[in-house]
Parts: structure tokens; C-alpha cells; sequence
């Protein structure tokens, strides 16, 4: 073959064996062909190094090969890690992405709405910042697919995926009694947030399963350190006795072992603790002191995209998708012999 030309699609179909037309609906994720095909397909572009003309297949194709992103708050904690997989998805796709941010003000919402209207994208995806508030529902203002990240649509009918907060309990206890755990209490946040009903939800169900209860009332609090340290001290002071604390976050979870270690209470020989969100993943300096919940934000983002992507209508059901988180051990239940000799550091909190 003359490599001196660039190379084109009807270079891709005569290497893979096939009509134009196939080669076209495989390389864009269209249409209906055997796997054998399919492979056939992206090998030939994969040895060819094929690169289609971008704009000679929209305007071939109906398609822009652009999905727009609609954020709650894109800088949020959690958004974040939601919006890096959903970028990195598209980019090993060779979709662009537009994102748009309201920053916490509803009022700009119907402006990117608009704007991501002009730019005739082929899907959305909203991403919240968390379950605690509705999203007001932006698919019918769209012809094209739209699916919710890390945020609820106030329209059952739309599709949200979302960490399974209520597996995450179920994890947290059930790793807690194989430590053998038996005093086991939980320090979490107001009882308003969805994620803390879940979670709670989750940790209950286990605990019954064993004929358990909480050695003590559920604490309610907020998100932060500080609310962790406050209530380890109230703890202490009134004499609960516990071996195993499962808290709502990792914030939570890292007051609760400062004010333990000032107490001269040793973690996790007297008291062990498990939190959730891993956020040492992000810090840029993984740490292994403590146990958590990592309800894999990256990897929810990646899989939002997958499914606005499907040509298979039934990747969209609508209604909440909940996705599996993972425990990642740590030395605060007795699982890394590690020396936790460094600080702690954590972002700021929301």
C-alpha cells in the first residue's frame, strides 16, 4: 500500500475484509456485527494507524462526536474525581468534551443549558456533587441521551448513577466483626443526607444478620474533622465501652483518631476505625493508616459515559444505578503492618 497518502476508511474496510458502510458503524460504535468483525475492523485501523477526518465524519454521520457536561460544581470534592473519569473515558474514545459549571448557581443552569443546546452535542452528562438535593431533570430540553453522575434527577425517569452507599455499610461491618469486632459504633453525619440513610441502612442490615445492634445510638454530626474529634471526646467521657467505630467519612474518621491518640487510646489495638471515601487516592501521597470505603468516583464517571454512549437503550434503565464500591484495608483495623510516621493531610473539606 502507498503509505505516502493519508490513509482512509476504505483502506481500514479492504484490510478488515469488509463493505465501507460496516467499517464505518464499528469504528463509531453503530450498528450491528459479530464480535470476529468487529475485531477484524479495529485491528486493521489499529495497524493501519488510522485517523478519521473528524469533520468529515459529523457531517457524514449526523453526529458532532461532542459530549457536553452540565456540573453542579465542578470543583466540588467529589464532582471532581467524577469528571476526571468521565474526561479520560471520552478522550480514549475520541469524543470531546464541553463542560459547563454552574458553580453552585441554579440560576446558571438554563444559560449552559442553552449553550450546550447550539452546540448540538450527541449526549449529557449532569453531575451533582452529591445525593443529599434533587436535580431538577434538564432531558427534555434535549433530543439526545442524558444520564446523571454523582447526583439525583428529580425525574425517576432519568437514569443516575451513584456509589452503593448501602453495600458500603454493609462492607464497613462486615469487615469490622471478621476483626472481631463486637462494641461496634457509628459517627456520621446529619440523618438528612441520603448517603447517610444508606450507609446506615447498609451497617444495620449486617449487624442484625449477626443478631447485633450498635453499642450505642447513632451520633450525628457533620462531615468534618472537627465534629470526628468532638465526638470521640464525648465518647471517651461518657464510657462507652467500643472496640470499633465505622465512621461517615474519612474526615470523621481522622478527628476521632487525633482525639484517641491525645487519650492515650491506641488505634486500632483498642478501637478500631474504618471510614469511606479513600481520599489518600487524591492526595498525591497514598497513606496506609486508614481503612476505607473507596466508592470508586473515577470509575463512576468512566461507566456514566459508557452507558450515554450505548446504543442499547436498556444501558440507560432509568431510575438510580447503584455501582460496587471496594474496601481498601489500612492499619487502623490491623490490616497494613505499616508506621504511620507522617501527618495525615486531607483536602478541605467541602
Amino acid at each position: 500500500m502507498n503509505r505516502s497518502r493519508p490513509v482512509t476508511l476504505k483502506d481500514v474496510a479492504a484490510l478488515s475484509g469488509v463493505s465501507v458502510p460496516t467499517a464505518s458503524r464499528v469504528l463509531n460504535g453503530g450498528g450491528t456485527v459479530s464480535d470476529a468483525t468487529r475485531k477484524r475492523v479495529w485491528d486493521a485501523a489499529a495497524e493501519l494507524d488510522f485517523r478519521p477526518n473528524s469533520l468529515a465524519l459529523s457531517l457524514a454521520l449526523g453526529k458532532s462526536f461532542v459530549v457536553g457536561v452540565l456540573a453542579q460544581k465542578a470543583t466540588g470534592n467529589f464532582s471532581t474525581p467524577v469528571i476526571t473519569g468521565i474526561v479520560a473515558e471520552l478522550s480514549r474514545r475520541d469524543v470531546a468534551v464541553l463542560v459547563y459549571d454552574d458553580g453552585e448557581d441554579a440560576d446558571r443552569r438554563a444559560q449552559n443549558v442553552r449553550t450546550l443546546q447550539a452546540r448540538r452535542v450527541d449526549g449529557v452528562i449532569v453531575v451533582g456533587d452529591g445525593t443529599d438535593v434533587p436535580l431538577p431533570s434538564v432531558t427534555d430540553a434535549f433530543t439526545v441521551p442524558v444520564v446523571h453522575a454523582y447526583g439525583v434527577s428529580d425525574d425517576p425517569r432519568d437514569t443516575s448513577f451513584l456509589p452503593d452507599d448501602i453495600q458500603a455499610g454493609e462492607i464497613a461491618m462486615r469487615h469490622l466483626i471478621s476483626r472481631g469486632a463486637r462494641r461496634i459504633m457509628h459517627v456520621t453525619a446529619m440523618d438528612y443526607s441520603g448517603s447517610v440513610r444508606d450507609r446506615l441502612a447498609g451497617a444495620r442490615h449486617v449487624l442484625d444478620e449477626h443478631g447485633m445492634s450498635f453499642a450505642a445510638p447513632v451520633m450525628h454530626g457533620d462531615w468534618t474533622t472537627p465534629w470526628g474529634y468532638h465526638a470521640a471526646l464525648d465518647i471517651i467521657e461518657r464510657g462507652i465501652d467500643v472496640d470499633a467505630i465505622f465512621c461517615g467519612n474519612d474526615y470523621i474518621a481522622i478527628g476521632i483518631s487525633r482525639a484517641l491518640e491525645r487519650a492515650g487510646i491506641r488505634v486500632p489495638e483498642d478501637i478500631a476505625l474504618i471510614g469511606y471515601d479513600h481520599w489518600t487516592k487524591y492526595s498525591g501521597s497514598p497513606d496506609h493508616f486508614l481503612t476505607s470505603i473507596d466508592p470508586e468516583l473515577d470509575r463512576l464517571g468512566s461507566i456514566t459515559v459508557e452507558a450515554l454512549l450505548s446504543s442499547d437503550p436498556g444501558a440507560r434503565p432509568g431510575g438510580m444505578v447503584r455501582r460496587p464500591v471496594h474496601l481498601v484495608p489500612g492499619m487502623s483495623t490491623g490490616d497494613v503492618a505499616a508506621l504511620w510516621d507522617t501527618e495525615f493531610t486531607l483536602p478541605p473539606p467541602a
